[in-house]
């Protein structure tokens, strides 16, 4: 068994995880993290067998570091992300039935409108802060909107997103702060995703549908909603924030989507490769199991290091080169399998609309100032990015 004794959620890991990664990748296929007594991978091929066997490497005992079946979490459990079959493959069954392809693309116009105007704002400003005023100024406009959501009160969704994500990590400072910053808001979602806060004509609507004919009751109906919101705001706006710091970083990769705005698409695939928003997530073994030659007994966490697996050299080449022409199919950046993002449909739609108008509009992207992180137990992602363009 290897041992390491790195810490995970360490505040300069968290703000550079990339050093941690090749150590997880180079000591092994399955490490031992002795702080925490969890296994972890960061090797592509088992993070990925991990994520495809739920019947083994379950989710209902919590998708963080604590044990559903020993503590009580801070939340009711989501019954997308932290549920098994037969209840995980119903409350999927129901939420994927109202977000098909169709009907996500019948959004498109809407959204590329919307990059239009607020592209248009940003590069007559010249300067500003592409993490407020980019990032999160376009899902937090578009996507609410889709949902149903009110426009008063959206300020609670990033301190919620917050909450989650921070409360997959150990109980440090980051969940501390996020706890105080997100009470308000854990009421506000709460009662904002049942059906009669919700507009008529919008997703969450069409949710509270599909589940009341599923048979699911009127608090579980806005559990599944709120799983999609959860799914849908903070990995998009770290994703954007990211794309921007990757393209003011590798100008001769935005001068190649400027010159063909159409890879737009392909272009988002890279970046949450190479700068993945969603860095971890856990599983817990279900019986006795070998993962990468290490033989995990039954009800034990497993960290499974989606960021490290998108960079193996095992995997890509030349992983740590940010290239929109490569082939970034088959990333873990949304997780996979059945318990893949349930919102990474909006995201890509999200993230191809809004990088292909600013690849027709702007012709220099560079850092106006230094990019400076923001921590989270499990995203990776920016606080901060000022910008210039023309």
């Amino acid at each position: 068994m290897i041992t390491l004794n790195d810490d995970p959620f360490a505040d300069d890991v968290l703000a550079d995880p990339l050093p941690l990664h090749r150590r997880l990748r180079d000591a092994g296929p399955v490490v031992y993290l002795d702080r925490y007594r969890v296994w972890a991978s960061g090797r592509a091929e088992e993070v990925a067998h991990a994520l495809n066997e739920p019947e083994t490497f379950c989710s209902s005992a919590g998708v963080g570091l604590t044990d559903f079946r020993k503590e009580t979490p801070w939340r009711p459990p989501s019954l997308l992300l932290e549920a098994d079959a037969p209840e995980h493959t119903r409350a999927r069954h129901t939420v994927t039935s109202v977000l098909t392809p169709k009907v996500v693309k019948t959004y498109r116009d809407t959204f590329a409108a919307e990059a239009e105007k607020l592209v248009a704002e940003l590069l007559a400003r010249g300067e500003f802060d592409a993490v407020p005023d980019f990032a999160e100024a376009f899902p937090l406009k578009v996507f609410p909107d889709a949902v149903g959501l009110p426009a008063e009160g959206r300020e609670h969704l990033l301190p919620y997103g917050s909450m989650v994500f921070n409360g997959f990590g150990p109980r440090n400072h980051l969940f501390t702060d996020a706890m105080e910053r997100g009470a308000r808001a854990r009421e506000w979602i709460a009662e904002h995703c049942r059906a009669e806060n919700l507009a008529p004509d919008g997703l969450g609507a069409r949710i509270h549908e599909a589940a009341a004919e599923a048979g699911f009751t009127p608090d579980e109906r806005a559990l599944l909603v709120r799983s999609f919101l959860s799914a849908g705001v903070d990995t998009t706006v770290h994703a954007l924030g990211n794309a921007v710091q990757c393209f003011a970083e590798h100008p001769d990769q935005w001068a190649a989507l400027r010159e063909k705005p159409e890879r737009s698409r392909a272009a988002f695939e890279e970046v949450v490769r190479f700068s993945s928003p969603v860095q971890t997530f856990f599983r817990t073994t279900t019986r006795d199991v070998e993962l990468g030659g290490e033989r995990l007994p039954a009800g034990e966490k497993v960290l499974l290091f989606l960021a490290a697996a998108n960079r193996d050299p095992r995997r890509w080449a030349d992983p740590d080169t940010f290239d929109i022409g490569r082939r970034a199919a088959g990333h873990v950046g949304f997780g996979s399998g059945v318990h893949a993002c349930v919102g990474q449909m909006f995201a890509r739609l999200e993230g191809e609309v809004l990088l292909a108008e600013l690849a027709r509009r702007v012709t220099t992207l560079e850092l106006a100032g230094p990019p400076r992180p923001q921590l989270s137990n499990t995203l990776r992602g920016l606080a901060s990015l000022p910008v210039r363009v023309r």
